[in-house]
């Protein structure tokens, strides 16, 4: 997967660099939402799909939330501490924060109604996010816990990430992986907009 990733990235600056001409860009735009409500259409089938993970998760109880929230709180907090050191203002480093890891929807957000170069600023954050998730998770799920692994991943923990969560921990984790993805989710297109106009 991060093979995919880098490879998709750097054949994309290619293609815009020496092969798409100047006029199509302003085709991309309307490309790009086409591709992020394919993908949340994909996310939500496979969501429904998942009949054995709701069952599980109805005997885990409310306290599976308590996951998300304390993701959600950390992730915000640690990027606008390192906005801070950076010189970023509160409302750009809390609204890249506010991507969990959700590199394509983020980026694309705050491109859209901020600015080109933090859109690309929250992408780049967003994907490194995901790539030092792979490395850590396992080393994570060893050293500190089963529950300390699902944080690296953020949004990625119901899809990208998943497997390796799987592979690294239990089937409860698993579990609460993926309401952790889900929910994290479900608030990027909310927060990012929200952080971002403060």
């Amino acid at each position: 997967m991060t093979v995919l990733v880098i490879g998709a990235i750097l054949a994309g600056v290619m293609l815009g660099y020496w092969l798409l001409p100047p006029d199509i860009t302003t085709h991309l735009d309307t490309v790009t939402t086409v591709a992020l409500c394919l993908m949340l259409v994909g996310v939500g089938m496979d969501l429904g799909s998942q009949r054995q993970t709701w069952l599980r998760l109805r005997a885990l109880g409310w306290k599976v939330l308590l996951v998300p929230a304390l993701v959600a709180l950390g992730s915000l907090a640690g990027a606008v501490a390192g906005g801070g050191l950076l010189g970023l203002p509160v409302n750009e480093s809390s609204a890249i924060g506010a991507g969990f890891g959700w590199y394509s929807l983020s980026g694309v957000l705050i491109a859209k109604i901020y600015s080109v170069e933090t859109g690309a600023l929250a992408f780049l954050t967003n994907i490194s996010r995901e790539l030092l998730a792979f490395v850590l998770i396992p080393a994570l799920a060893v050293r500190l816990g089963h529950l300390v692994a699902v944080s690296p991943g953020g949004a990625t923990t119901m899809d990208t990430t998943l497997p390796l969560i799987a592979r690294s921990t239990d089937a409860d984790t698993t579990v609460i992986a993926v309401v952790n993805g889900t929910t994290l989710s479900a608030l990027v297109p909310f927060l990012v907009p929200l952080l971002i106009h403060l």
